[in-house]
């Protein structure tokens, strides 16, 4: 296979964004964001988006292209991003695939199980039972309509619930019926680039991007989006907990603390995921672009 998919992944704050660029520079590619909150055109401080002088840099797709309100999946990435490649490898040997959500990475590498598409209907009657009675009885739902993955599902994790429960009414079939995990080949050459950090510079770049954001506005960012908080673009760290600062419960210093800690957390969650897949390289970001050649 003469193209190549390069994709660039990595925790939070570990500087993807500028190896990205300089990655893309490099092979004269566009970059491909596959983060699913920098999707959101309202979000640039907030989710770290690249910026106006990035885009100006190299070309970006997915970035700020969807409204608060719009829903969006794995699904419709893996089909939109597949579609998108096809088109840009007519012109181009290599592209840059950039990002820190994990399924967005997976799905367009690996391909995903083909489920439903929710209907507005189905999505709102779950969301409306899960606000009125809460997790333990969507939970108690979900043992008596499909036990195997109420078995498997992580019980403190609403969304899975959420969307398992989604999935069984739309299909009216089980949710694990339909998990079948095969991997799709793909036609290109995927090659995967993961950027570490030692935990100490990883963490003090958390804390200290956090306070970076709001010296840039990130406050007045999130008090323009508040109307829209109830919606799942809003459902990630750094609004939930600045929110809380809005309505009372949390000074503003404990409000960015919990930003920090629930950023660090994060970040492990992203680096216990990434460490399961034996095909990524691992490089610093101050050395990559020096050992690309070993990397490809």
């Amino acid at each position: 296979m003469s193209k190549t998919l390069y994709v660039l992944v990595g925790p939070t704050a570990v500087g993807k964004t500028e190896v990205s660029l300089q990655l893309a520079e490099r092979l004269a590619s566009p970059i491909l964001s596959a983060d699913s909150r920098q999707m959101f055109r309202d979000l640039p401080i907030g989710t770290a988006a690249p910026t106006a002088e990035d885009q100006a840099r190299v070309e970006h797709y997915f970035v700020g292209t969807l409204a608060l309100t719009d829903y969006y999946s794995a699904a419709r990435f893996e089909a939109e991003a597949l579609a998108l490649c096809d088109h840009l490898f007519q012109t181009h040997d290599a592209l840059v695939v950039s990002g820190g959500s994990m399924m967005y990475v997976d799905a367009l590498c690996r391909g995903i199980d083909d489920l439903p598409t929710i209907s507005p209907e189905v999505r709102a009657d779950v969301l409306e039972r899960y606000e009125r009675q809460g997790l333990d009885a969507l939970l108690a739902e979900l043992r008596l309509l499909d036990p195997d993955y109420y078995a498997l599902v992580d019980k403190r994790n609403h969304k899975r619930v959420v969307h398992a429960l989604e999935i069984i009414y739309q299909s009216g079939t089980t949710f694990t019926s339909l998990r079948k995990g095969v991997h799709k080949e793909r036609p290109f050459r995927i090659v995967k680039i993961g950027l570490q950090r030692p935990r100490p510079e990883l963490f003090d770049r958390i804390n200290r991007r956090t306070t970076a954001m709001v010296e840039a506005g990130f406050l007045e960012e999130a008090q323009r989006v508040l109307p829209f908080r109830e919606c799942n673009s809003l459902n990630t760290v750094g609004y939930k907990e600045i929110f809380r600062y809005f309505d009372g419960d949390w000074p503003l210093d404990m409000a960015l603390d919990r930003i920090r800690k629930n950023t660090r957390v994060y970040a492990k969650k992203q680096m216990t995921w990434l460490a399961k897949d034996p095909d990524i390289r691992w490089y610093h970001p101050d050395a990559l672009l020096d050992h690309l050649d070993e990397a490809r």
